[in-house]
């Protein structure tokens, strides 16, 4: 096993995506990730997806990716005592539970710190383990609307949009596994583990930039503006002869400077309302009017290796088929492909980020349901073939 984390175990008990995303994270850097399922019916996310090929989730194998499935039933009294017991040899418990619920199982950060002094307990929620707020059921889109990104995504004349992803479970697991890497550096020093909480709503507020400042000292409000960040210009989407939109930003001085020789109109960057990148917010509809009526004219490719060439910041908008095609995700393997079952092969994501010495990698696609009971149960608790079996048929693992 390689990775900088290659020496830490993980049990991940927690469902769907914002508990399993931080898992995955730390698994793709090689900790090794025991996910604790359902004996019924696994992780949700098995069946989650929008396409689903021989009735099999296409989501589950990047967010499983790495990890050992072992079946055990956290509401049974000996399930909860198998997980304790495993819970003992590890370095990390990932949960995403409404709180309580650990409480509830004999699984309270107190009662693990006992079996485990060194035990870092990761909590993932909708709205943090204290509050008012802690004991609502909490999803994603939730913490993103509290957190802010949902009122300022969309355009302005409708309601707020999501992003297209799960970005407030993303960014909760993320956070997630930031606190994770930052306790085992702390349990270096003191020797002791503790309890990182998570809360899908601050997880969001984080990369809300100045948008509380902006409101109470400014008294601005941001609001949504589309493709446009306001007051910076140029940087929007800009049609082509061929129909492609390309994205240039060049709302810096020199670049914009570099943008107007493109043009051939280098009295734009002497033009007192575009002179400043002050002047240029101010005047930015008109801005891009000018700019529009300039890249209708190019066909896309040919606009963007003049601009490339230039200095200018521009692109495509991809799509899964961009990515599968582009040269510069093929020459730093951005997209891996991993053996699986049902379909040969999978595409996925790359792991990030790169570390030069000791870089993570996907070793394995999402794996069948109870794949790894016997490693885990037989040989990491010494259960024998006989006790599994028992285990088995009263619906414990």
């Amino acid at each position: 096993m390689t990775g900088p984390l290659s020496d830490i175990r993980v049990v991940e008990t927690g469902t769907l995506l914002a508990g399993p995303f931080c898992g995955q994270l730390l698994g793709d850097h090689g900790a090794e990730i025991v996910k604790l399922e359902d004996p019924g019916r696994g992780d949700p996310m098995r069946q989650w997806g929008r396409e689903r090929p021989y009735g099999t989730s296409l989501w589950w194998p990047v967010v499983a990716r790495n990890k050992k499935s072992a079946t055990c039933n956290l509401r049974h009294a000996e399930g909860q005592r198998l997980a304790r017991e495993l819970i003992a040899t590890a370095d990390v418990l990932v949960e995403n539970f409404r709180p309580g619920t650990l409480e509830r199982w004999g699984m309270d950060y107190a009662t693990l710190s006992a079996l485990n002094p060194r035990l870092i307990l990761v909590r993932v929620t909708g709205y943090g383990q204290t509050g008012p707020y802690a004991p609502r059921a909490g999803f994603g889109s939730i913490g993103e609307a509290m957190g802010g990104i949902r009122h300022i995504t969309g355009e302005p004349d409708r309601p707020p949009s999501r992003t297209g992803v799960s970005l407030g479970d993303a960014l909760a697991g993320t956070m997630a596994a930031y606190g994770a890497t930052m306790a085992l550096h702390a349990r270096e020093r003191t020797g002791r583990g503790q309890v990182v909480d998570s809360a899908l709503y601050e997880a969001v507020l984080a990369y809300m930039e100045s948008l509380i400042p902006e409101w109470e000292i400014g008294g601005y409000r941001r609001e949504r503006t589309g493709a446009v960040l306001p007051n910076v210009a140029p940087s929007n989407v800009y049609p082509t002869a061929d129909g492609v939109d390309v994205l240039i930003a060049a709302n810096q001085d020199t670049v914009f400077s570099r943008l107007t020789e493109v043009m051939g109109h280098q009295d734009l960057a002497a033009d007192e309302r575009y002179a400043t990148h002050s002047a240029r917010g101010a005047h930015q509809v008109e801005l891009d009017v000018v700019i529009a009526e300039w890249t209708g004219r190019q066909k896309a490719e040919t606009l963007l290796a003049a601009l490339h060439e230039a200095g200018v910041p521009a692109g495509r908008t991809y799509t899964a088929e961009d990515m599968l095609t582009d040269p510069h995700f093929a020459a730093r393997e951005a997209i891996v492909r991993m053996p699986h079952p049902d379909f040969g092969e999978i595409p996925m994501q790359n792991v990030v980020p790169r570390l030069s010495d000791t870089p993570g990698k996907v070793r394995w696609a999402g794996p069948e349901l109870g794949a790894h009971n016997e490693e885990i149960w037989g040989g990491v608790l010494g259960l024998d073939e006989a006790e599994r079996a028992r285990l088995a048929a009263d619906g414990v693992i």
